[in-house]
């Protein structure tokens, strides 16, 4: 039961999209010429959101419709969910994948980390994923999209009272990562 009511409300949110303009990219502060090893997608999701106070957390769910995760980030294998939630462009190749989504409005907060072939090339293919998506149900205020070397990058959209928080645990967490794009979504 508790996953049916998980996938609908997984389901009720997805179309909770709208639509925005696009910015130009802002240079992050942080360097991202230091190699750093990286044991997966889900690792990534998982030390930031480990970051997180117990009082600094919100309702979130992490994973997607086949791997449900309450309270923490989970593996994405659904092309679906690539799709639909982390808005991955469909024939985009991902090698891996992980999420962590808010757990009432996926506008509030959504965030996934992939591993890929390339990572500046899929950095800014998300950058325009995001930036020309239809937003329903309000929209989220700012995305961050970054990368850590070649093969990883996290892309995140919600309101600032959630990314504030998430890219600063995110730079903390990985300072030779590089933010690609730290921008307000209008």
């Amino acid at each position: 039961m508790k996953k049916i009511l998980a996938f609908i409300l997984a389901a009720v949110m997805m179309l909770s999209f709208a639509a925005c303009g696009s910015n130009e990219p802002a240079e992050g502060e942080n360097g991202g010429e230091t190699e750093v090893t990286v044991g997966s997608a889900l690792e990534i999701l998982e030390t930031v959101w480990g970051a997180f106070g117990e009082d600094e957390k919100f309702f979130a769910m992490g994973g997607d419709y086949d791997n449900m995760v309450d309270g923490a980030p989970g593996t994405v294998t659904n092309a679906d969910f690539l799709t639909g939630v982390l808005l991955v462009p469909a024939g985009t190749e991902t090698l891996e994948a992980a999420a962590l989504v808010h757990g009432m409005n996926l506008n509030s907060f959504t965030a996934g980390a992939f591993k890929v072939a390339d990572a500046a090339a899929f950095a800014e293919t998300m950058h325009e994923a995001i930036a020309s998506n239809q937003w329903m149900c309000g929209f989220p205020d700012k995305m961050v999209i970054a990368t850590i070397g070649n093969e990883y990058v996290v892309a995140a959209f919600g309101i600032n009272d959630a990314m504030g928080p998430f890219e600063a645990k995110f730079v903390e967490a990985y300072p030779e990562a590089t933010v690609v794009y730290s921008e307000a979504i209008a």
